[in-house]
């Protein structure tokens, strides 16, 4: 699991935007999105590039990755 940190992330609008665009690359992917914590973690074949993509082709800037 992937994680990543998206400090623009505010509300529940933001975490389905970026559910919507990361599922639209991958279907299976599990997605969990921390507001509190800016954080969102990622199960998927996808590398962390394309996931870390995926968000910011939402309109969300990735700050930083962890695995």
């Amino acid at each position: 699991m992937s994680r990543f940190t998206v400090p623009d992330m505010s509300c529940g609008h933001c975490t389905a935007a970026i559910e919507k665009a990361i599922k639209e690359v991958d279907p299976t992917a599990t997605v969990v999105c921390e507001i509190d914590a800016k954080s969102v973690s990622v199960e998927s074949f996808l590398s962390e590039t394309a996931v870390s993509g995926a968000i910011s082709n939402a309109g969300f800037k990735v700050a930083q990755s962890e695995v």
